[in-house]
């Protein structure tokens, strides 16, 4: 997502939104470009954003659908334009009058692509083009620290064959892809005004910054959170961690920065590189009391939504990532700011399986809004 000049200071004091949701799945890492096809040259920086840089197929999408990698312009934390890269995957057929319907998952760069969009065989079956972005570092050079993509790519599969000029669009994502989706809609129509987002749906996502980080600091995965967390501030804002990080772990979470969760093994791996975490970590007993990281992570939590954006949330009780009394909150915000929003408790339903507990529900009611249907209200007024 881009934060231009028209958001003016709202733009500076939320840009950092995805570094903490980024440090869920250890994506908060610095990447050189992962091929040839994403290190492009400054010279073709000058465009609009989400004009396509430049395109290439890829095999192996569900029902016959064509899938291309893309490289699309957009512009970065200071305003500098920067390339992001993406994935597009598209229905077999002509798009029907007035373009397709389009759901924006984020983000793409995955091992198992296709097996890890949620729902993507169901939204292909369904005729709707599925985007997902990468986040900068995730496959373009550089660092990754704020949430990209997600209206740009969108603006970008427009010019791709058999998608046609639909203005129509649903954000949907997981965990650090749910806080994404969120914010998608907490902006869109000012930034994009020439695309209709019809509705968010977000699984288990980040809202509560700081509740979400003082709850899971004692466990293993919450220093994992933690440790990403500061990696990336200390990056991003300049925020000195001397005083907050006992100095002999600084070696394990450089490392764990450049390590990315796809899968079980992967966890196995990050439990491995995070083990000095637990003998001696943080200096403070708890960061989110400290400043800057108390003021930054009050910024960067999660608002409410237009009232007109309908919202799906899905909530896992076993969650000991995104509590679930955290999620709740945020729903009862939703309300009081006269949101619909349809809510699907899990029961037994641990954080990594959350949006695959959801997904007929969340794909369903991604139809339905497709359709004009009167969202669903799970709100007590």
């Amino acid at each position: 997502m881009r934060y231009l000049n028209f958001v003016g200071h709202w733009r500076r004091k939320r840009m950092s939104n995805a570094l903490v949701a980024a440090a869920i799945f250890g994506l908060a890492r610095i990447a050189s470009a992962q091929t040839a096809f994403y290190d492009a040259p400054e010279s073709l920086l000058a465009g609009a954003p989400g004009t396509l840089v430049r395109q290439e197929s890829m095999d192996g999408a569900p029902l016959g659908a064509s899938t291309y990698r893309v490289l699309y312009r957009s512009t970065g934390l200071n305003r500098q334009p920067i390339f992001v890269s993406g994935v597009v995957i598209v229905p077999q057929g002509a798009p029907p009058p007035g373009g397709r319907a389009i759901v924006a998952w984020a983000p793409s760069l995955a091992i198992f692509l296709f097996q890890q969009i949620q729902g993507l065989r169901s939204m292909i079956a369904r005729g709707f083009v599925v985007v997902a972005t990468d986040y900068p570092g995730l496959g373009t050079p550089g660092p990754h620290p704020y949430l990209v993509g997600e209206i740009d790519i969108v603006r970008a599969a427009r010019s791709l064959p058999r998608v046609g000029e639909g203005k129509d669009f649903i954000a949907w994502g997981h965990s650090q892809g749910g806080q994404a989706a969120l914010f998608t809609g907490m902006m869109a129509s000012v930034y994009a005004p020439e695309l209709k987002l019809l509705g968010v749906a977000a699984a288990a996502p980040a809202t509560d910054l700081a509740k979400l980080m003082s709850h899971d600091i004692n466990s293993i995965g919450g220093k994992n959170i933690t440790a990403m967390t500061l990696w990336s501030w200390h990056r991003v804002y300049g925020a000195a961690i001397d005083n907050v990080v006992d100095r002999r772990t600084v070696p394990a979470i450089d490392r764990l920065a450049q390590e990315c969760i796809e899968g079980p093994f992967d966890l196995i791996v990050r439990q491995r590189t995070g083990r000095p975490l637990e003998q001696y970590f943080l200096m403070v007993q708890d960061p989110t009391k400290a400043e800057p990281w108390r003021s930054l992570l009050e910024q960067n939590s999660t608002g409410v939504l237009s009232p007109e954006i309908p919202i799906f949330l899905a909530q896992g009780t076993s969650d000991q990532i995104i509590q679930p009394a955290v999620t709740q909150a945020y729903m009862d915000r939703l309300c009081k700011a006269d949101s619909k929003v349809r809510m699907v408790m899990l029961p037994g339903i641990g954080h990594g399986r959350a949006a695959q507990a959801s997904t007929m529900a969340a794909v369903n009611w991604i139809t339905d809004r497709f359709a004009g249907k009167t969202p669903p209200d799970d709100c007590v007024r």
